[in-house]
């Protein structure tokens, strides 16, 4: 999921563009899709406030559909029924520090779930320690968690525009909770790149 203004960054660079170590975020993410077991297949959900990140995808020879840009459930939605999609893994540009076997364990805990959509979250109190900010949380059991941008989800089953029955994968990796929306948190990401690969 690559639509994204990242209004609060305050720099004219695309959102998915924004480079963390020398390296554009959306690279990250490509990167740990491209090693995981569980996907077969990539494709970059753009809109029209990102045109240079969809000229740089297909210059890398990614597939890429356009989206309304409405908001990211629903250009979500948008994608699955435009490309007529099964059983598909959601993920925001955003997220440098993920990891392909990170990918590979959601995947199997949505295979074995038994519900149509699986949501991925950590804990508030992670991102909290993190100095991140929240724009949104919600309760997992009696536990404050918050959505990491991943999300795994049957798109035949897709009722109008709500998800059906979905289980919540709350995992308290620090690596999942950062994504960049301000400056300060690109400057974490970069720390935590950093010593992560140390």
């Amino acid at each position: 999921m690559a639509g994204g203004k990242g209004t609060r960054m305050k720099i004219p660079t695309e959102k998915p563009l924004i480079k963390v170590c020398g390296k554009p975020v959306i690279e990250y993410v490509l990167s740990a899709l491209k090693d995981a077991k569980k996907i077969d297949r990539i494709i970059i959900t753009t809109t029209k406030t990102t045109p240079r990140t969809t000229r740089f995808m297909q210059k890398l020879g990614i597939e890429v559909v356009e989206t309304p840009g409405k908001d990211y459930v629903s250009d979500m939605g948008y994608a699955a029924q435009a490309l007529k999609l099964g059983a598909f893994l959601a993920i925001a540009a955003d997220l440098p520090l993920v990891r392909s076997e990170m990918i590979d364990v959601i995947v199997e805990r949505y295979e074995r779930c038994g519900k149509p959509a699986l949501t991925v979250a950590v804990p508030l109190e992670t991102k909290q320690k993190l100095g991140m900010c929240i724009d949104y949380s919600f309760k997992v059991d009696s536990r404050d968690a918050v959505p990491v941008g991943i999300n795994v989800i049957d798109g035949t089953k897709r009722y109008g525009d709500e998800w059906l029955d979905q289980d919540i994968y709350l995992v308290d990796l620090e690596e999942l909770a950062v994504n960049i929306n301000t400056v300060q948190e690109l400057q974490l990401a970069e720390r935590l790149l950093t010593a992560f690969k140390k």
